[in-house]
């Protein structure tokens, strides 16, 4: 049986980043006795993505003594512990598996801590390629991102296939841009100079039943 692709994007899709990133910066403050002004500071800071940079900025702010590497470090450990992933959108990546399609991820983030989450949340085992823009030092929208999806998933993006995220410029608008069909997942203002998305869910669930739904070619 022919595959077929389908890329998701991580945060925000897949997995709750934010209920995640407020219980992993308050055992972060708590874990290092951080002042009490570290943690709003560290929500700010942290409140679209996370690289070492910021716990650099973080120990200079707060003229901390722990090495910033250390505390971005146990900040990625916090991360995967704390992120979850639905049972439901387990379930459903399996069945797009099992019905012979490519799963990768392409998220902007660093590839350590996205990494992280991923297998933290259990979602490793079912994706065959991930690409962050920390590996290329590119952020999606941008096309290299989602060849390199491509390549780690074992297939040409000349293929074609889907996007699958929540954020229109990055996901949509970047699917667009690499020729791929797109689902957008509802929450965030849709640009109008954006063109439309070919489906809009209020869940990804609800993309993946579509997914699953499609005819093959």
């Amino acid at each position: 049986m022919k595959k077929r692709l389908a890329f998701f994007d991580l945060d925000g899709t897949l997995v709750d980043r934010q209920s995640a990133l407020s219980n992993a910066v308050t055992a972060l403050c708590h874990a290092h006795s951080l002042p009490p002004a570290a943690k709003p500071w560290l929500h700010t800071e942290l409140a679209d993505r996370a690289h070492a940079a910021d716990f650099a900025r973080l120990r200079d702010a707060f003229d901390l003594s722990i090495p910033s590497a250390v505390l971005w470090h146990n900040y990625v450990e916090l991360m995967a512990v704390a992120v979850t992933c639905r049972p439901e959108i387990h379930e459903g990546l399996a069945r797009l598996r099992a019905a012979a399609w490519t799963i990768g991820v392409i998220t902007n983030g660093a590839g350590d801590i996205q990494r992280a989450k991923l297998a933290g949340s259990g979602l490793a085992d079912l994706v065959d390629g991930v690409a962050a823009s920390g590996d290329l030092d590119i952020r999606k929208p941008g096309r290299r991102l989602f060849e390199l999806g491509a390549t780690r998933c074992g297939v040409n993006l000349a293929g074609g296939g889907w996007m699958v995220g929540d954020n229109p410029a990055g996901d949509i608008g970047g699917g667009h841009q690499a020729g791929l069909r797109t689902i957008w997942l509802r929450g965030r203002p849709w640009p109008d100079e954006l063109p439309a998305a070919h489906h809009v869910v209020d869940d990804v669930t609800d993309a993946i039943t579509i997914l699953l739904n499609e005819t093959w070619e």
